[in-house]
């Protein structure tokens, strides 16, 4: 399967993301205020989630559309199934 046209914008956030946990680990590890530490770990959780609903769209409008074309019915099931994860 290829890559699709979303997957760099996707891999961005979660380098970004992955910086922000190396940051929270080194705050951690220096002390510092947990509301500074909080609003790091609040900074992760939405790039995640921004990834995440980015991933999950561009499956939907990508590979859940061809396959309706071809096999509605499993299409139906990949969707019941990648909707979990919203």
């Amino acid at each position: 399967m290829s890559a699709h046209r979303t997957h760099p914008q996707i891999i961005a956030r979660l380098k970004r993301a992955n910086g922000h946990l190396l940051k929270i680990i080194s705050m951690l590890e220096s002390e510092r205020s947990c509301l500074e530490i909080a609003q790091q770990l609040q900074a992760v959780e939405k790039a995640i989630s921004s990834a995440k609903k980015t991933l999950v769209h561009d499956h939907i409008d990508h590979c859940l559309e061809d396959a309706v074309l071809t096999q509605a019915e499993e299409a139906i099931e990949q969707f019941k199934e990648i909707t979990k994860y919203l």
